[in-house]
């Protein structure tokens, strides 16, 4: 990745929606060397995702919750991750060491959404078990950092 993807990235940090064209004489290339660049930035992991905000996000109007899954069986349990990356309220899913297998951070628009979704998932072949922990209030919510290729080692 070189100093112009980097411009790239952090025009799209700010806007997300911006054209090809505009991002194009923002960084001093042709409208195809950029979309070629941001696919590219794609494949390689460095874009990894589009984000959604739905309407209410601003005003704390999402239900939030975090549930823990322990699986029947940790090295076999890859269904049970496919089935999780099929709903959208699923915003995070990660793989945990120690005692649970799994964190999953659900989004919904209301409490009894979040209990469906946490009813589904505990009737999943292959979860034994859940533990689930409703947000009350979000202290930060700041996108991830990226490493800094001038940080001391």
């Amino acid at each position: 990745m070189d100093a112009v993807d980097e411009k790239i990235i952090a025009e799209l940090t700010r806007n997300a929606r911006i054209s090809h064209s505009e991002l194009a004489g923002k960084v001093l290339l042709s409208r195809n060397a950029v979309r070629q660049r941001i696919e590219r930035l794609e494949r390689q992991g460095h874009i990894a995702g589009y984000t959604i905000v739905r309407a209410g996000d601003d005003t704390g109007n999402v239900v939030s919750a975090l549930v823990l899954v322990y699986r029947q069986d940790r090295m076999r349990g890859g269904d049970v991750l496919a089935a999780l990356k099929r709903v959208p309220e699923v915003v995070i899913c990660e793989i945990l060491s120690g005692d649970f297998d799994i964190v999953v951070r659900l989004e919904a628009a209301s409490l009894e959404r979040i209990r469906g979704i946490w009813e589904d998932i505990a009737k999943m072949p292959g979860v034994r078990d859940t533990v689930t922990a409703l947000t009350l209030s979000s202290v930060a919510n700041r996108p991830r950092a990226r490493p800094s290729s001038t940080a001391p080692a």
